[in-house]
């Protein structure tokens, strides 16, 4: 099996107490069904403190919140479950946060998730979109439609160009990389790569740019569950800030993360949307734009309700279509 990571992946080092933003605040933890079972059998005070802490929701184990943050998080900012028991006494997510894996069969994707604030300074302070490969044993055969996955994966490596390309503006490499994903969206409902985009293609975005109507994106936002303080005074009080290198990095995130995962169901068109709105929505809101980013990723990206509805709003909100995308990008 072949595994892609970039090439900061390994850099990480989780901040532990030095954090800025924990993961054990805010969030409630869900918790595997294995290491569940193992923290009920659990003796002492340890045990006592995890049995009081876990709840079920919806058919699923959770460590809850308590005074703002998950209660086996001690004064010093580290895990009682670990300075106790070891890392290996950690939930999966716990163990893992904040490396992710997408796994296709034959081949496995690893990222850092930017909701992390350290993965969120290694991944938006990258110049380029650096990918390391290597092999190991494993693998299954895979049930994806191969010829998609050879589309998607031709036309990202494509779009990665276009943001790495430093001879334009930010907002006319975003243009750009927008409107090639709604060229490859074209290939991929007729099975084909599609061809590059024109000389004039910017040209062509002015003619079919919108008047651009940023309220709407911040309405459809400020609609969805809400995990912090912090993010609704954002949204309530934006302070727009000029164009950064790091939109850049942040719109590669956000390609390499969910470009593939349209062979699911042969939509890109809302993954590239969620891309262009996601880098609109940070400048907008202003601010320290790693700080921003990784907030929204904290909100946006690890609720599978927030996530679907804005996917959703690809295609049921005119806030999201593309013509106001592009003529906001314009503005």
């Amino acid at each position: 099996m072949e595994i892609i990571q970039p090439a900061y992946f390994e850099q990480f080092q989780c901040l532990a107490g030095s954090c800025p933003d924990s993961c054990c605040q805010e969030w409630e933890i869900q918790v595997d069904e294995e290491t569940a079972a193992y923290y009920r059998t659990l003796p002492g005070a340890l045990g006592d403190r995890l049995r009081q802490a876990m709840a079920t929701r919806d058919g699923e184990t959770v460590l809850t919140i308590q005074d703002g943050r998950c209660p086996l998080w001690q004064q010093d900012g580290l895990c009682a479950i670990q300075a106790e028991l070891g890392e290996r006494a950690l939930c999966h997510t716990c163990r893992t946060f904040p490396r992710l894996t997408h796994d296709y069969g034959d081949f496995q994707e690893r990222q850092l998730e930017l909701s992390c604030p350290e993965a969120a300074r290694l991944i938006l302070g990258a110049e380029k979109s650096r990918m390391t490969a290597f092999s190991q044993p494993g693998g299954e055969e895979p049930d994806y439609d191969e010829e998609a996955m050879e589309i998607l994966r031709a036309t990202r490596s494509r779009v990665l160009e276009i943001l790495e390309d430093g001879s334009c503006p930010v907002e006319d490499s975003l243009t750009l990389a927008l409107l090639w994903g709604r060229a490859t969206q074209a290939g991929l409902d007729e099975g084909a790569v599609p061809r590059n985009l024109p000389e004039n293609a910017l040209k062509q975005a002015r003619a079919l740019a919108g008047p651009g109507d940023m309220e709407g994106i911040l309405s459809c936002f400020r609609e969805l569950e809400i995990l912090t303080q912090r993010w609704r005074e954002r949204l309530e009080y934006p302070r727009p800030g000029p164009w950064r290198r790091e939109h850049l990095a942040l719109a590669r995130y956000l390609a390499e993360r969910y470009w593939l995962q349209a062979v699911s169901d042969y939509d890109l068109n809302s993954r590239v949307t969620l891309m262009a709105v996601a880098c609109l929505l940070i400048r907008h809101l202003g601010g320290e734009v790693v700080e921003t980013a990784q907030l929204f990723s904290k909100e946006i990206e690890n609720s599978t309700e927030n996530l679907d509805a804005l996917l959703d709003a690809a295609y049921e909100n005119p806030a999201f279509s593309h013509e106001n995308l592009l003529g906001l990008l314009k503005k």
